[in-house]
Parts: C-alpha cells; sequence; structure tokens
C-alpha cells in the first residue's frame, strides 16, 4: 500500500472534530512513484476516522486515521514548514488565477500601485487598470480576465491590527468580463470555486444580494441551490455599487463564509464580524445612472469581482485573523523577535500593534518598490505616513535600535527583508530592487527617529504652556486637541505616549478636540483616496464615431489626410474660420502626440482648393485620447471644415529636436546607471525641443565627478557613431532581451522596442534619431532633487547643445575682458576678490559692533531698577540704524556691563523696510520663568513679524518701522510689569 504523506488539518468547530475538505493530493508510494490521489470525503463530520478513496495505478483502498492530537496547520505554517500546501496563500492565489485561465480567461499581470488614472491617487481596487474598457473609452482586447492585483488603501488605517480584516495592503483576485458572459456565469463558476476548488462547505456559506436584483436571487437559489433562509436582500448602501454620481453602476452579490453556523439561521446578521467574512464580491455592472439620477441598460454588460486573498486564506487556515496566515504572520514573528516579545503570550493591545507592523511593512516595501518614495505630498505622503507610524509602534513595542544591540540602528529593513522573502509569486520585482528598498528605509527611520525626539522636545514646551497659562487663567493645566494632534501628524508622536507624559506631570489632553481634527482628515483621505471615479465623460461621447488615428510619424513627416471632426470650445462643430482656436482629428497624421515625456509635434495643415489655400492650421500642440489624435492650434488662413483633405507637415526642425533629446535621454539613463548603479530607475521625464529632463531614484547630490563622468559616457557613445534599431515585439520578449519600460506608460501585448546596441535597450514609443551621431554633442546644465529620494538632471544636445555651449562661451570672453585675465585664470582671479570682498565686509562689520558698543555704553544709566530685595535692571532702547549683528553685539555688551541680574531690550531699523529686535537675559532673570525667545516672539508681532531664541538671549525681525516706538513702549511696560510681580 501506498504511504502517504499529508498536511494536518485544523480542527472545525463541529465538536473539536478534524474536517477534512475535498480536494486533490500528491502521495509516494512504497515503490517511490508519484501517484496522483483524488482524497474523497465520506461523511465525515462527527467520527475521527475519515473512509477515503484514491485512484491510483495500484487501484487500492486507503483508510486515513486523523488524529486528535495533530499539530493545528497553522503552527506548521507560520513557523515556515508547509508553505506550499494546499492552504496556504500562494497557493490559493495559483488555483483562483488557474481556475478562470481554464475557463478562458486571459492571465494578466497585476497593474503597478501608481495607476495611470490621475482620479486616484493609488490602485485602490482589482478593476482600476480596466476603467477605460469598462466605459468603453478602449476596446477590449480580450472578452474576459484574470489577476491578482496588489492594492493599497489607507482610508481605515485606524482600523488596520484592531479588526481581523482591515489592511492597507492586499491582494484582491478577480474575474472580469468585458460584455462576454453575465450573471449566471459568474456567479455558477464563483460557487465552484469556493466549494470544489477550495472546499468550502456548502451549508456554511451565506449570499447577499441587492433588494431589487430578483434574477440573482433566483440563479442562486433555484440554479445553485443556496436555501432561501441563507440568502439575504440588502438595500443600496450594501449591495448596489456605483463608481459616481453618475456613470456605470450595477447590483451586486456577496458570499460570505459562517464560522458559527451552530447559532442557526433566524436573525442572522452578515455584517456581524465575529460570525461572517465577506470573501467574494461579484459586481454585475449592467447600468449607466444618468444625470438626472435615472437607470438606463448599458449596451455592454460587464462582470468585475473580487475576491480577498487575506481573507480566503484565514478561512482555509482556520486562524483567528487575517494577520495570522502565512502570507503576514513571518513578518509580525520576525518583530516580535525583535522586541524580544512572544506574540502568543502577550496582551492584545500588544498584538495590536505587531498586527500593524506586520501589515504596515507590506504597503510600505510594495509602495517604494513601484517607485513611491517618502514626501509630504500625494503617494510620497502615504508611504511617509506609513513608514512613521511603524517606527513609532516599533518604539511602543520596546523595539530599541535595530533591535539586535545596535541602538543606533534601524529595525524596519530587517523586517522588510521579511517581506522581500515572501514576495515571490506577489511581484517578482521585489526581490532585484531589494537592497535599494532597504536602503530607502533605513534613511528615512534614521530620518524620523530625528523628527520623532524634536517632537518629544516639542511635548516638552506644550506642557510647560500648559502649565503657564493654567496659572495665569487658573484652570487645569491643558493641551489642546490641535496639538496633540500636531504632535501626532506633523511629528509622528503617539497620542498614546502623549497621553501618558501629560499625566504624570499632571496635565490633561482635549481629545474631544483631537477626535475632531482626526475626523477632518480622515474625512480628507477617504474623498480623496478611495473612490474609482467612472464616468462617460462628454469627450468619449464626442468621439464615439471617430475611428483610432494612424500614426505615420515614423516614416514620414507630411501626408495628405481627412479631417474626422473638428472642435471649438470642447464642442464639436462643422467648421472653424480664421482667427479661432480649433481641435482637428485626422483619420492619419504624421505628428507625434505628447506621449512617454516627448512632446507633440508642431506644424501645419494645408487645405487646397485647386491652386490656391483654402485654409491653413497652425498646430501648437497634438495629444491623444484612447489613440484618437487632437491636433491643437489655430485657423490662420480661411476656414477649415469636417471632411476637408489636408496636407499635414511636421516641423522637421522641431521633431529632430525632439529626436535628438529622446535618444538622449535613454543614453542618459543608460549611463547614471553605470555611474551610480543599476538599481537606479527612472521617475519621470520631458522630452522638449530645447531641452531634456530626466527624474531618477537616488539618496544624494551627484558628485561632480560623477556629472563629469556621465558626461563623458554620453558623448562617447554619441561619437560611437552606432545605427538605432527599433522592433515590434510581444512586451514577454522584451523583457526577456533585458529591455525597460519608461515610467508611467502602460504597455500592450505587442510592444516598440528602441535599441542602441550595446548601451540602451528601452520600450519606447517616441521618435529617435537613426544614429547616435546626430545628436552632435550632451552637455548636463542642472542636478538638483525636487522630493525625498528623487533627483532632476537637466540638459541640453544638439542644436540646443551647441547654442548652451556658444552662449556661455560668450559670457567667459565677457567675464576675461572685465577681469583682464585668460580663461584658465578666472577662477583664481574670483576668488582672490571674494576673499578681499570677505575681508572688507568683516572689517566693516567690527566697524559697526564697535560703534554698536560705544552707543550702548552711553545709554547704561537709563537702566531701570525694579524689585526691593532682588533688584533687577531693565534697559530697553531704540539703537535708531545698527544692523541686526551689531544690536546683538550692543545687547551682550549691556548684560554683560550692567551684571545679573539684568534684562535687556534693543530695536533699530537698520532701512526704511526693515526691523531688528534683540532680547538679552541674564541666568537670574531667566530663572525667574522669563525667556527671552518667547517674549521677544511676542514684541515682533506688533512690527509685522516673528522671531525667537533661547531663554537668555533671542532675536527677531519686522517688516514695519513706524511701529517700532510702540512695540519698544509695550516691550517695557510688559518687561517691568512681568518681573515686578516675579520680585
Amino acid at each position: 500500500m501506498g504511504s502517504v504523506n499529508l498536511p494536518c488539518f485544523p480542527r472545525s468547530s463541529y465538536g473539536g472534530k478534524c474536517v477534512l475538505p475535498h480536494r486533490r493530493f500528491h502521495f509516494l508510494s512504497t515503490t517511490g512513484s508519484l501517484d496522483l490521489v483524488d482524497f474523497i470525503i465520506q461523511k465525515t463530520r462527527m467520527v475521527d476516522s475519515f473512509q477515503l478513496k484514491y485512484r491510483s495505478s495500484h487501484k487500492t483502498r486507503l483508510r486515513l486515521v486523523v488524529a486528535r492530537t495533530a499539530k493545528p496547520l497553522t503552527e506548521e505554517l507560520v513557523e515556515g514548514k508547509d508553505l506550499n500546501s494546499a492552504t496556504s496563500g500562494n497557493s490559493i492565489r495559483a488555483k483562483f488565477l488557474n481556475f478562470y485561465a481554464a475557463r478562458g480567461h486571459k492571465l494578466l499581470p497585476s497593474a503597478s500601485l501608481v495607476p495611470d488614472d490621475p482620479t486616484v491617487l493609488l490602485t485602490i481596487a482589482g478593476m482600476l487598470q480596466f476603467k477605460p474598457i469598462f466605459l468603453g473609452k478602449v476596446p477590449r482586447e480580450v472578452p474576459r480576465a484574470v489577476t491578482s492585483q496588489r492594492c493599497i488603501r489607507t482610508n481605515d488605517i485606524e482600523n488596520v491590527g484592531r479588526t481581523s480584516r482591515h489592511h492597507t495592503f492586499f491582494e484582491m483576485l478577480g474575474n472580469f468580463s468585458f460584455g462576454d458572459y453575465f450573471k449566471l456565469d459568474a456567479i455558477k463558476w464563483a460557487w465552484e470555486l469556493a466549494t470544489v476548488e477550495y472546499g468550502l462547505e456548502a451549508d456554511r456559506l451565506w449570499i447577499s444580494v441587492y433588494k431589487d436584483d430578483d434574477e440573482a436571487f433566483s440563479i442562486w437559489h433555484d440554479e445553485i441551490g443556496v436555501p432561501v433562509h441563507r440568502i439575504q436582500r440588502l438595500g443600496e448602501e450594501d449591495n448596489f455599487w456605483t463608481s459616481g454620481v453618475t456613470g456605470p453602476c450595477g447590483p451586486c452579490s456577496e458570499m460570505y463564509y459562517d464560522f458559527h453556523p451552530e447559532r442557526g439561521h433566524s436573525h442572522a446578521d452578515l455584517g456581524d464580524g465575529s460570525r461572517f467574512i465577506e470573501f467574494y464580491n461579484l459586481v454585475f455592472m449592467q447600468y449607466n445612472r444618468r444625470d438626472d439620477g435615472s437607470l438606463e441598460p448599458l449596451k455592454q454588460k460587464n462582470i468585475d469581482t473580487g475576491l480577498g486573498l487575506e481573507r480566503m486564506a484565514r478561512i482555509l487556515q482556520q486562524v483567528p485573523n487575517n494577520y495570522e496566515t502565512d502570507l503576514i504572520f513571518p513578518i509580525i514573528k520576525r518583530a516580535a523577535e525583535l522586541a524580544k516579545i512572544s506574540y502568543e503570550t502577550v496582551d492584545e493591545p500588544t498584538k495590536i500593534n505587531l498586527r500593524i507592523i506586520g501589515d504596515h511593512m507590506r504597503a510600505i516595501v510594495y509602495l517604494v518598490s513601484d517607485g513611491v518614495l517618502p514626501s509630504n505630498i500625494g503617494r510620497g505622503y502615504v508611504v511617509r505616513r506609513l513608514i512613521r507610524r511603524a517606527v513609532r509602534t516599533g518604539r511602543l513595542l520596546g523595539i530599541k535600535g535595530n533591535g539586535m544591540g545596535n541602538l543606533e540602528g534601524a529595525f524596519l529593513p530587517i523586517l522588510a527583508r521579511e517581506v522581500v522573502k515572501l514576495s515571490t509569486n506577489i511581484d517578482s520585482e521585489v526581490k532585484s530592487k531589494a537592497s535599494w528598498i532597504i536602503e530607502e528605509l533605513e534613511r528615512e527611520e534614521l530620518r524620523f527617529v530625528m523628527t520623532l525626539e524634536r517632537g518629544e522636545k516639542l511635548l516638552e514646551q506644550m506642557l510647560s504652556d500648559a502649565f503657564s497659562s493654567a496659572t495665569v487663567n487658573g484652570s487645569i493645566p491643558c493641551i489642546s486637541g490641535k496639538d496633540a494632534f500636531i504632535l501626532y501628524d506633523t511629528y509622528g508622536f503617539p497620542v498614546e505616549i502623549t497621553q501618558e507624559v501629560a499625566d504624570e506631570r499632571g496635565v490633561t489632553i482635549d481629545m474631544d478636540g483631537f477626535n475632531v481634527e482626526m475626523e477632518n482628515q480622515r474625512r480628507q483621505s477617504q474623498a480623496a483616496h478611495n473612490t474609482v471615479k467612472l464616468s462617460v465623460e462628454n469627450g468619449a461621447e464626442l468621439m464615439e464615431d471617430i475611428p483610432e488615428t494612424e500614426f505615420l510619424g515614423y516614416n514620414t513627416l507630411s501626408s495628405k489626410s481627412v479631417v474626422q471632426g473638428i472642435l471649438s470650445d470642447g464642442k464639436l462643430v462643422s467648421q472653424v474660420s480664421k482667427g479661432n482656436d480649433v481641435e482637428v482629428l485626422l483619420d492619419r497624421t504624421p505628428f507625434y502626440a505628447e506621449s512617454g515625456g516627448q512632446i507633440g509635434d508642431h506644424g501645419f495643415l494645408c487645405v487646397q482648393s485647386g491652386d490656391s489655400r483654402k485654409a491653413v492650421i497652425e498646430v501648437k500642440d497634438v495629444q491623444k485620447s484612447n489613440n484618437i489624435f487632437v491636433h491643437k492650434g489655430a485657423v490662420v488662413e480661411g476656414v477649415i471644415e469636417a471632411g476637408d483633405e489636408v496636407e499635414a507637415e511636421v516641423d522637421a526642425k522641431l521633431r529632430q529636436l525632439a529626436k535628438v533629446h529622446h535618444t538622449s535621454t535613454h543614453l542618459l539613463q543608460a549611463a547614471l546607471k553605470k555611474v551610480i548603479g543599476q538599481e537606479t530607475s527612472q521617475a519621470g521625464s520631458l522630452v522638449a525641443f530645447d531641452r531634456l529632463r530626466f527624474d531618477f531614484n537616488f539618496n544624494r547630490p551627484l558628485k561632480e565627478d560623477e556629472l563629469l563622468e556621465i558626461e563623458l559616457l554620453v558623448n562617447k557613445w554619441i561619437g560611437d557613431a552606432t545605427l538605432l534599431e527599433t522592433k515590434v515585439m510581444p512586451i514577454a520578449d522584451a523583457k526577456k532581451a533585458g529591455a525597460i519600460a519608461m515610467f508611467g506608460e502602460k504597455y500592450g501585448e505587442q510592444v516598440r522596442v528602441v535599441d542602441v546596441p550595446g548601451v540602451s535597450m528601452e520600450l519606447c514609443g517616441g521618435t529617435h534619431v537613426n544614429n547616435t551621431a546626430e545628436i552632435r554633442g550632451f552637455r548636463i546644465i542642472s542636478e538638483q532633487g525636487i522630493a525625498s529620494g528623487i533627483r532632476r538632471i537637466e540638459a541640453v544636445a544638439g542644436e540646443a547643445f551647441i547654442e548652451y555651449v556658444s552662449t556661455r562661451d560668450n559670457y567667459m570672453r565677457k567675464l576675461c575682458s572685465t577681469l583682464k585675465v585668460n580663461a584658465e585664470e578666472v577662477n583664481s582671479r574670483v576668488n582672490n576678490l571674494l576673499k578681499d570682498l570677505r575681508e572688507a565686509r568683516n572689517e566693516i562689520s567690527a566697524a559697526r559692533a564697535k560703534a554698536a558698543k560705544y552707543k550702548a555704553s552711553s545709554i547704561v544709566n537709563e537702566a531701570l531698577t525694579i524689585g526691593s530685595i532682588t533688584k533687577i535692571r531693565v534697559l530697553v532702547e531704540n539703537m535708531d540704524d545698527v544692523d541686526a549683528d551689531a544690536l546683538k553685539s550692543a545687547a551682550e555688551y549691556l548684560v554683560k556691563t550692567l551684571q545679573d541680574p539684568v534684562a535687556v531690550i534693543l530695536g533699530s531699523c537698520p532701512d526704511d523696510k526693515r526691523v531688528c529686535l534683540a532680547a538679552a537675559f541674564s541666568p537670574t532673570v531667566v530663572s525667574l520663568g522669563v525667556e527671552a525667545g518667547k517674549f521677544i516672539g511676542q514684541i515682533a508681532k506688533l512690527c509685522g513679524g516673528k522671531g525667537g531664541g533661547r531663554p537668555n538671549f533671542a532675536q527677531a525681525g519686522g517688516t514695519e518701522p513706524r511701529m517700532l516706538a510702540l512695540a519698544l513702549d509695550k516691550a517695557r511696560a510688559e518687561l517691568t510689569s512681568l518681573l515686578s510681580e516675579k520680585v
């Protein structure tokens, strides 16, 4: 008999017995041969012995006994011993994709987390990449598709770790029909997938349908056989999908798994998270909602579904939440090790923090891998917020430094390595970018730790202010909700820590105010990031009958074309006359439309009438929408009409400038990878007629010798006079050949590859030179940082290069003439002049300081004396026109001369637009709680300015000299009053 090696299945809720779902396994027989065994359960709920049948070459029957003491499968999974089992996350994903691929669905890759859709910040749903198809803007390439889509949602971030199912990063498995199959097939396949492929028990599955969707109800009940009591009709809020106020919409049906069927079906609430989990959502996109709210049937009915991978893993692996599946738990376990705790033994709040880290680390790694780097705007802010939340949560857990003894180190890179290990079947590119991702996370974490420390100092300041305010008002010390939120949002300071520290000091927190600030941010986040807008736009309706434009521009710069449509002010018109702006749609065109960073061509459209011109349109821009080219310009002569035949002529000189700069961009990227590392990647580009701009991921400014090496490399390749090769091939073949993709571009099955043999190979639809020698020369004109981790190079090539060098040479000639030196001596001569200038300025500054001190000595006797026991000297005076540095010297001189205890406030107006203020307080004054920095800031506001500094010395400025006298009078009165109270 063959010996069987089976995974140990978890106990079910049926009296602690083991339940083995129907599925296939492989086993090794005693002869060493691999047989396919088809295990079928025969009524196994209430027994410990399972009678199993299998088919093999030996036609033998096998009886398998499962012991009550079998180790739970989840323990094996989290230990990493059985990650390829039938219930592993990888297996669940593969089964879904294979199931639908076998039913005619095209298996498509996950889209990037950075969507092409400008209406959303990040990819938040599996259907997002198909939005243009659902809108009818682009034709379907396949009738049905299946994907495993990486998604990011942060609108419910406060629920992450606290509930069993909320995540920022998750995988959505989806099958899609574009006008092909509809409800019946979608429902039948969903049921078959759940009950046969995944082996879920039918009587544990509940269904929800839209309240008016009798068709779906009938299919579930009559065709599938789901009992009426396990089908619930829900309202529009729960079971009617909409993309917005208008646009495609339709009812949906959801599948739920019941963890506790013993509770019965009476009054069952599908929203009860302790009993049910929704795991599969089927959207029946069958209507279009009009502006008046009415529904009209769509010409093409679509299916959009989503099955949560993490949720299905939780069900099949039978763990209490999504986090304890093999998809996430290895990260949690590693975090616990760094914190020197055990997930199994800690309390629930600590488990929540570990789950937050496990979730956030996945989101962080995949976002950075897709080119989203930390910043303070847009997507960069999302990833920065997640990183900061993970870091501060790690601190709450007690992770110090890197958690492995290096107190100055970072722990996120260690956890990132765990995410990378799990990434193979999610995104294969993550491993190739691992070193770069880890470097970026280490840099951001260490930077944030410094920010967190500043937050701690700010909290101390807030506590001090709370005590001061309470003393004045006779109230209980309290930190405002707004201040607590600033600590939380700007400095990443957990409100829990703020509360704890405040409690120790006897200060309360306005938590109501804090919650109001949090809710305002949450609303903004939800409004900005959690809606996929689908609407039938006017442009789509206007161009409904316009065929795609045939692009001829790779081979010619002129063509005879026919006007397919004319738009003026966004409206379709029959003709446009001289002096008006116009947008012209042609059947074929040599004009390149803006894409891939390259701007659109310029040129002319001429309409001939016999031997004379009927109309001339000057084209200043070309855009495209769904492969329809829109030629934008102005009618400079005559009248153009729909149906006219035109002579389309591209400006050859400008096209050549664009070609030169586009090929130079490819050479620049190749040189960057060679000089600073292959891991650098493009983050944006502009190919214009007069210059090129290239944004790339890198964490520091480039050195002068690196920039020089890059320039030399590009110019060498130009001088090599290499012929370029362009080919059209399947995208899979292009990637195998080593071609790299241009940032932000979406590619079809067939792609155009531009190859500079031995130098660069990229997927690119742009226009290029035939030979690198056409570029003539290349020069970098600037290199700068534009965001955290993003650098930008601007450069010129071709004619723009020659013009740039010529202009700079002319400047140098003039400079040499002015300085009366040769070009080689300019640097030395300028350095000498700068040295002389610094010395002269230092002499002037010293003279001003000396004059200010002399003037200060004349007002020493103007100081007032306050107090009877402790006598404090107070001096507040106007120093006329001395500058800020001299004012500082005078204030320090007076404090030293008058001796402790003393308080000095000085003001001046260096010119008719500026005010300077300085405050110098001796140690005794500071010990009384009177600080220079706080005091001078309030006085500066009267002069239209601000300022601050240390408790013993501070400076401020203003823009209203006319207010200086009033400000000094107020300073004298308030300082005298304040010190009188103290002594």
